[in-house]
């Protein structure tokens, strides 16, 4: 007879895509938990919405510590439409959620930055929230700084089984490496980190520049505050099933499981890609060197938010990025929402035709996207979904742009 072990290890793989960092910005019954995310990011609607349209089988929902939004899990289990997992995870359908929190850290001398943390079941998730009600302001809302040391914080996470991510790394605005350290040792134990967030406007081969990252799984998340933004960037997963455990597995590499693909913006299209100067509104781009740059070339400003390109060449101990073989691929994509003149209505003809925004995505061809939306459209979809669009840089909180 096999042991669990072996039987766990005999599972018969199979690839999921995941979207794990998803913030709800309404309760059903109306009250705030992410003030600047859309009213209808709802717990059910986030499930509906990843499930039917987006195609999307594992997601992580980050604002459960939130009281009340356990109340509105509560609800949906009470009614049937929604059923905790072994494993862990509550599923929707095709669709498992897994319950995380964003929490804000900050020390003395240091920025602050976001971590994410995942936990297998709601009463796991509740305990968290007892605990951390303790040394939060409001833990009814999303992404609140909590008054610990953030080892603390990454102890009272791994002891009662949960996995600690930080999040957007690099993103001036609360990443651990953009405003907070050069060093991720300089804040936590790096045997507690389960895995690494890249953020909007990174990828694996500008996180290659940091040796430390090396041994760790890179996700690439939404961090959608509207429900069009699900599965703006997303992971392809390889598992036996979406479930806690098996992304736990899937992070650590074990068994099988994996990270397998990285789904992205090009970084050109993030909101902090390059510096940018509020002094005369304009983004220092590619062809700018602002490695050690005080002041605005075009108008003398010092007022510089440094862009995630070069923060990065800022903080790395590498000339070159390396990439590990384990690393999976990073392949850029544009989102749908994202081609021009990709308007509602061809993208109901889509969705009728082909079911999900993941079908969309990978499995319609380019004759049968044609013969839905027509030849332009189609060609546009395919460079999209191939990352060969022209596009844009971003910085300073405004995206980049798809330009064709």
């Amino acid at each position: 007879m096999l042991s669990s072990l072996e039987q766990t290890t005999a599972r018969k793989l199979h690839s999921f895509y995941g979207d794990m960092h998803i913030h709800i910005g309404r309760t059903s019954s109306g009250q705030a938990v992410k003030i600047s995310a859309s009213n209808n990011l709802t717990f059910e609607n986030i499930a509906v919405e990843a499930s039917e349209r987006k195609g999307i089988q594992m997601i992580g929902i980050i604002d459960c510590h939130s009281p009340s939004v356990q109340e509105d899990i509560i609800q949906c289990l009470d009614s049937g439409a929604m059923q905790e997992i072994d494993g862990g995870g509550i599923a929707y359908r095709d669709t498992v959620i897994l319950l995380g929190s964003e929490i804000e850290i900050r020390e003395s001398g240091r920025g602050a930055a976001h971590v994410l943390a995942y936990f297998p079941d709601l009463g796991t998730m509740q305990d968290f929230t007892v605990w951390m009600a303790r040394y939060m302001k409001n833990v009814q809302l999303s992404s609140q700084r909590i008054y610990v040391n953030p080892r603390e914080l990454q102890q009272e996470i791994v002891d009662r089984g949960g996995l600690l991510v930080p999040a957007h790394v690099f993103t001036p605005h609360k990443g651990l490496y953009g405003s907070m350290a050069d060093r991720m040792s300089e804040v936590f134990d790096l045997n507690g980190i389960a895995g690494i967030e890249l953020g909007l406007s990174a990828d694996s081969s500008m996180a290659g520049r940091i040796s430390e990252l090396d041994g760790y799984s890179f996700l690439t998340n939404s961090d959608a505050h509207s429900l069009g933004k699900i599965g703006r960037e997303y992971n392809r997963i390889d598992m036996a099933e979406p479930s806690f455990a098996e992304f736990r597995m899937a992070l650590g590499a074990m068994d099988g499981r994996r990270i397998s693909a990285n789904y992205g913006l090009n970084p050109r299209l993030g909101k902090y890609h390059r510096t940018y100067c509020s002094g005369c509104d304009s983004i220092l781009d590619e062809g700018s060197d602002i490695k050690e740059m005080k002041r605005c070339p075009y108008c003398g400003s010092t007022k510089l938010v440094q862009g995630v390109f070069d923060r990065i060449l800022h903080v790395s101990d590498r000339e070159e990025p390396v990439i590990p073989l384990s690393r999976p691929e990073y392949h850029y994509q544009v989102p749908l929402e994202f081609i021009p003149g990709l308007g509602k209505s061809a993208m109901s003809k889509l969705l009728q035709a082909f079911g999900t925004e993941m079908n969309i995505l990978h499995q319609a061809t380019e004759a049968e996207l044609a013969a839905v939306a027509g030849d332009q459209l189609a060609a546009s979809i395919v460079m999209a979904r191939n990352g060969t669009l022209s596009l844009s840089a971003g910085g300073g909180g405004t995206y980049g742009k798809v330009l064709r």
